[in-house]
């Protein structure tokens, strides 16, 4: 019945009343029913609208979006589209309908030139619950979300406040949301202590985000029932690859092992095995593990602990890749040419047994700094490595030829003491080793890909479309500003010379970050539109089915087609669940990205609390209006130094060089411009760090 309705309403030039819509499908009796019932999901889901007088229509056809809304702090906010090749729509705060940060709505584009729209209706809410402080005003109790971004209040009812007082930090589950203009309204699930310790703020972020710590009854007597290790039976059509040399190349604090490497050096040039963890085999459709890990969509991984997709039974153990033990897998066999051009593919299941679990650190020190006590260690791997920084070597250089994106931007590192605490905050190292396990996992997500899209079989992809022209008009803006170069308008293609003619400058950081905040983020899709940053025409993600659902699926719908299998359901229902799939799992790696960074936030925070009235030197890495911010040298820590503060002149941000100018002094500060700074204060609420100038 769905499928008909929404053929007949696609059909029609406009939309179409339910009597309309009765007599065009020639409907009787229980049929009637049947498509109210229909027609209430259709409005559910967001497939469908209706209109004031009544009549249902296409979303698409009515200038109307579905999407996520982006709540900024000042109210309004940002709808990012489901769609492909729309851009985010403006909605100012007297059109944001209530929405709150997170929720998916349907949005009208009323000005199709500024990109500015109104919400018309909210599909589904973010958030059940929400960490804020209670406050209280002319006698009426409410919650304030601690949370940025979530500017909105929750009215609590005087017997609903549970002994909580004014000041209090309090967990507020919401019974009502906002609607014409009044708040939302809710009650008191919890009283919580203010963070007396750094892993404190690390379980009010876990609670600020809805991040569930344990999975539910049902998944773990599922997980209980597995088996600990591979039987007879699970080895049944496999590809036995247990003799072959192959090692897993992770960090040192690594748990979950998704990926391993084998190669081997052949005439015509290299055969590579990448094999991934097969998590499909013990993971099924449908099962209260696999709905759990989809609702999850992704692992979050904090400084001091991870929260799995799966549970340990699988992540750690059963489809985890640890050596010396057989394990099942997935195989992505591919040969290469000498100069790196992929002239066959195959892929199959397989067992393995991880010769080794080795390290980024141990890799890099026998290939790059000739470590003897370890080459001796490993020498009956070394030919093997050996071989891999050769195919490496190959691969990068083809890659960036082809005009993918060479970001090496520097990432922070807190490194913990026993109790938990930050005891240093590092640049997290990037070596040759993560090159090679790099490249090797772009190689096998880019056949796989390939593969499917050439079998014309409904996929997820990895996407990631073209910069916008107005972002490169800001990376115009900054390389005159700070290079003094006379760029005037650019072309997408030319960023990655923009990169390489600051590689190993000071001012590489800068720019690789400016460049990285003009681009699209990447997402998830069931349509291939290519991959911008890795100037790839179809890419995908299959390397990490352990802690991303997407490459899951995809492990999937690559078996189904080996397998010469039908979908598990119709063409259009399979392609309507994959793109739902494909849209939350992008929802829920950005919602991942902001666990991790407020997390190292956090931890940036109390690692400077003891340091106020401390000096470092610093430089600026970003300029506005109000504010410097700053990095400094010493620890790979940011902080902010307000206008207010800088106390010796007025200063004024001049917009086209990107700079804070002295009226009086004419004094100058700008970005890239090395400072010397002292530690005001620590804002361990707002997880900021403040600093003042120094002469």
């Amino acid at each position: 019945m769905k499928e008909r309705v929404l053929e007949l309403l696609k059909r029609a030039k406009r939309p179409l009343g339910f009597g309309e819509i009765v007599s065009q499908m020639k409907l009787k009796g229980a049929e009637k029913r049947l498509l109210k019932k229909t027609l209430r999901a259709l409005l559910k889901d967001g497939s469908v609208v209706r209109t004031r007088k009544g009549r249902y229509g296409i979303v698409e056809e009515m200038r109307l979006l579905k999407g996520y809304f982006e709540a900024h702090e000042e109210g309004y906010g940002f709808v990012i589209p489901e769609t492909l090749g729309q851009r985010d729509i403006f909605v100012p705060p007297w059109a944001t309908l209530g929405a709150m940060d997170g929720d998916r709505v349907i949005v009208r584009v009323e000005n199709e030139r500024k990109r500015e729209g109104r919400i018309i209706r909210i599909l589904q809410r973010a958030h059940k619950k929400v960490v804020g402080w209670l406050e209280s005003s002319k006698g009426l109790w409410f919650v304030k979300p601690k949370r940025k971004g979530a500017k909105f209040t929750i009215y609590i009812p005087p017997r609903a406040r549970k002994g909580a007082k004014k000041g209090d930090l309090v967990v507020a589950e919401v019974l009502t949301y906002p609607r014409d203009g009044g708040p939302a309204t809710g009650r008191i699930l919890k009283r919580l202590k203010e963070p007396e310790k750094p892993t404190d703020d690390i379980e009010l972020i876990i609670d600020e985000f809805e991040l569930s710590r344990r999975f539910p009854l049902g998944v773990t007597r599922e997980a209980k029932i597995l088996p600990s290790a591979p039987r007879r039976k699970d080895l049944k059509g496999r590809v036995d690859l247990s003799g072959l040399p192959t090692v897993t190349i992770d960090g040192e604090r690594a748990r979950d092992f998704d990926d391993a490497v084998s190669i081997i050096k052949r005439e015509f040039g290299y055969t590579l095995y990448v094999h991934i963890a097969d998590v499909g085999y013990y993971v099924p459709w449908d099962t209260a593990v696999d709905i759990e890990a989809r609702r999850r969509g992704t692992s979050v991984y904090l400084p001091d602990r991870v929260i799995p997709m799966l549970p340990k039974a699988l992540s750690e153990n059963l489809c985890s890749l640890k050596p010396k033990v057989l394990r099942l897998s997935f195989t992505v066999e591919m040969d290469f040419s000498r100069e790196g051009e992929r002239i066959d593919v195959r892929f199959y299941p397989s067992a393995i047994k991880s010769n080794e679990r080795m390290t980024y650190t141990d890799v890099k020190k026998i290939l790059i700094d000739n470590d003897q006590d370890l080459r001796a260690k490993y020498d009956y791997l070394l030919e093997n490595f050996e071989t891999m920084a050769e195919l490496t070597e190959i691969l990068r250089h083809r890659r960036l030829a082809r005009g993918s994106l060479d970001f090496d931007l520097p990432e922070p590192e807190v490194l913990l003491d026993i109790m938990g605490n930050p005891e240093d905050i590092v640049v997290a190292e990037r070596n040759f080793a993560h090159m090679i396990i790099e490249e090797f996992m772009i190689a096998a997500n880019e056949a796989v890909a390939e593969f499917l899209y050439e079998k014309g079989v409904p996929s997820i992809y990895r996407v990631h479309a073209e910069p916008e022209p107005d972002k490169l008009e800001e990376v115009v803006k900054v390389l005159r500003a700070v290079t003094g170069s006379r760029y005037r308008k650019m072309s997408p293609s030319e960023l990655p010379k923009v990169l390489v003619s600051v590689r190993d400058t000071p001012l590489e950081d800068l720019i690789n970050y400016i460049v990285l905040r003009s681009l699209k983020q990447a997402r998830y899709s069931t349509e291939n539109i290519g991959h911008f940053g890795l100037a790839s025409k179809c890419y995908t993600h299959f390397t990490s089915p352990i802690r991303r659902y997407p490459d899951l699926v995809v492990h999937r719908v690559l078996r189904q087609v080996l397998s010469g299998k039908s979908l598990p359901m119709k063409e259009s229902k399979w392609e309507e669940l994959l793109q739902e799939i494909a849209f939350h799992s992008s929802r829920t790696e950005r919602v991942a990205d902001d666990v991790e960074r407020e997390a190292v936030k956090a931890l940036r925070a109390w690692f400077m609390k003891d340091k106020v009235g401390e000096e470092f030197d610093a430089k600026v890495v970003s300029v506005s209006p109000y504010s410097l911010r700053v990095r400094l040298k010493d620890y790979f820590v940011e902080g902010i130094i307000h206008v207010s503060y800088m106390g010796d002149d007025y200063y004024i941000f001049d917009e086209q060089h990107l700079q804070l100018k002295g009226k009086r002094t004419k004094k100058q500060y700008r970005l890239g411009d090395e400072i010397k700074v002292k530690v005001l204060r620590v804002d361990l609420v707002e997880r900021e760090v403040i600093f003042g100038i120094l002469d």
